[in-house]
Formats: C-alpha cells, structure tokens, sequence
C-alpha cells in the first residue's frame, strides 16, 4: 500500500493523542491503547486513515475469498482473555447466500464465521522496527475486532496492494456507525428450567453442533445447563488442571483441537502442541504454525462436558470468564464421522471432578 505521509494538519486529534501515547508506551498493542483513550478499536484504526490504513467495502463474499490470493497468512481471533493465532492458507471458503454465515476449512486455517455483527475493515501497513506488518482488520458494530489476518515473511507480497485497490472503498471516512452492544436477555432462574426435560435432550443429541439449539429450547445459559445436566455429562473442574491438561497433551502429542471464538468468529486448530511457556499468569503455546495466549487470570470455571453423538460420546473441556462466556474449549482431534480418540479420553477424563 503506497499511502503518502500526510501532513500535520490533515491528522486526527485521535491519531495525535494515539501517537503520544506510544511515545510513552511503545510497546502497547492497540487494543490497549484503545482503551487507555477511551474509544473502540475500530475507531482507533479508523484514525489512521491517510496515514497508514485504507478503508475498504465490507463485501464479505468477495473478500474473504480472495484472501487466499496473499498466500501463507496468519489469521487471529481473539476473546476478553485468549488469542488464538494460526499461520496457513486461506483455502476453502464459502459464504452462505443469506451471507449470515461463513467458513473457512483449510487444513490449517478453520474458521466459524457468523457474519451479520460484522461492519467495518481495513488494510492497515504499519512500519514497526522489524519492517512493515500488513494486516486486514474486521471489526464489529461496536467497534470491537472480530477477525485479522496478517501478512507473513512467506506471504505473497505482490498479492497485497492489488488487493487492497480492489476492494477500496470510495469514501475513506473514518464515520463508523458503531452502536451500543445490545442488553442480553435476563437468564431464567434455575426453578424455571424444566431439568428433566434438559437432561432427556442432552442424553437424546446425535451432534454436538445441537448442543445450542438445546439450549436455546430451554432458555439456558451454558454455564446453567452444565450445573443442571448432572454429573454424567458435565462435572465441574479445578481451574489450575487447564494448563496441566494442554502440558500433558504437549508431553505425550495427543493431538488435540483449540477452539477459541468471540461473538463472530470462532478459530480451531488441529493438532498436537509441544512449545508451552508460562508469562506472569500467561499460559502460551508457542509453537512455528500455532501460538496460543490464554489469560488464566480471566478463567472462573472449568467444566468437563460430555455429549453424545452418532459417533459415541464427545468429550470436552470448556473453560469459562465472569461473565459465563466461553473463553477456550478443548476437544481431541477428530473428523465427524470417527469415533473420539482414547487417547484424549484417558486424559480429559484423568483430572478429579470437584
């Protein structure tokens, strides 16, 4: 992206105070400093119009395919307390013709993509002091990322401004549009849930992928159903075995898949880990085409769930914030159709139930 410095006068009062702030701080990531001035991300980077970003049109049908042109890319999702970064090809896209829905199911890239909270993008090329970081970044109608995609040192540079004309937007405005999150229903009190009823469809699921729609029949939060479901499909767990599970599935390559998700996009990777580092009250998976970065701090529950499906019973650890939102879950690798990997029984099932 060839985008000429622009002068003082054309930046924005944003832009500046951002700019200050990094001279204080050079190492805060933007999602912080966003914070820190008080604005959402979205119009953090929107400030930086003319500079260093280009606004472009939010056709996702479009778009998301021809993110496969930059080649080898790493995409990152990202929730209150984990990141989930995975390097590959975007391959294998769709976008359903209602365009509510996406996917993408590259053998490395895996992504659930719930595309009607989905409102502005950028391509941002940022100069840092280990050269110039590329990225395409989405964002929600609050202003809060929802996915990005960064260039890089095997990606297909020549790809990247082409594309970036392609899809540029005619008005590079920084207007957003953003609105409030809306207010979450009131959950119901566990005396209104029939949890007889919750238990008979929980032990009738032929497909883990109806687990939401039993929840939304009788009107539970997840957390609730897994405090409601009894012992045999969901026991509560010590926080602290999250860790330990993940350094023995490293220890022992149990290959596992990652899911972590916010409200529009859901990430997974496939496979084994090996490289897993502790920061502070970090717990990082560090490996060439996976990088992890789970916030233990932020988890509040964790639950080892079962499900039962046509392929036997599916078992999951799922790890919660506060707030009851899904931070991480953690399944064994497995294609639909296969039954679930012994191996990632033994372990999910090792650790004592509170």
């Amino acid at each position: 992206m060839s985008l000429q410095s622009p002068m003082p006068s054309q930046v924005s009062p944003l832009y500046q105070a951002w700019q200050t702030l990094r001279s204080e701080q050079p190492r805060l990531r933007a999602r912080d400093a966003a914070q820190c001035l008080d604005v959402s991300e979205a119009e953090l980077t929107a400030s930086r119009l003319g500079v260093d970003a280009v606004r472009l049109r939010p056709e996702w049908s479009a778009l998301l395919p021809a993110l496969g042109e930059l080649g080898y890319i790493m995409a990152l999702t990202r929730n209150e307390h984990c990141v989930h970064e995975r390097k590959g090809y975007y391959r294998e896209v769709s976008v359903a013709a209602n365009g509510q829905m996406g996917l993408v199911v590259s053998a490395d890239i895996d992504l659930r993509l719930f595309l009607t909270g989905w409102s502005s993008v950028f391509a941002v090329a940022e100069e840092t002091p280990r050269g110039t970081q590329r990225s395409i970044q989405i964002f929600d109608k609050q202003g809060t990322a929802a996915h990005k995609v960064f260039l890089t040192g095997d990606s297909d540079l020549a790809a990247w401004e082409p594309l970036v004309e392609r899809f540029r937007a005619e008005e590079q405005t920084a207007e957003l549009g953003l609105v409030p999150q809306s207010e979450s229903a009131q959950a119901k009190p566990d005396a209104e849930i029939d949890v007889t009823a919750l238990r008979e469809g929980w032990a009738a699921l032929k497909d883990t992928h109806h687990f939401f729609a039993l929840l939304k029949k009788h009107g539970a939060e997840r957390t609730q159903a897994l405090r409601l479901a009894g012992s045999q499909w969901a026991e509560r767990l010590d926080i602290a075995e999250l860790p330990r599970l993940m350094e023995e599935a490293g220890e022992r390559q149990v290959p596992i898949m990652v899911f972590v998700g916010n409200q529009h996009c859901i990430q997974i990777h496939s496979g084994t880990v090996s490289s897993l580092k502790w920061l502070d009250t970090w717990f990082n998976v560090l490996d060439p085409e996976f990088n992890l970065h789970l916030q233990t701090a932020g988890v509040t529950e964790l639950w080892r769930v079962r499900k039962p499906s046509t392929d036997g019973v599916i078992t999951s650890w799922e790890a919660f914030d506060a707030q009851g939102q899904l931070v991480v879950q953690l399944f064994g690798a497995r294609k639909p159709g296969i039954p679930e990997r012994e191996d990632w029984r033994a372990l999910a099932e090792h650790a004592p139930a509170i």
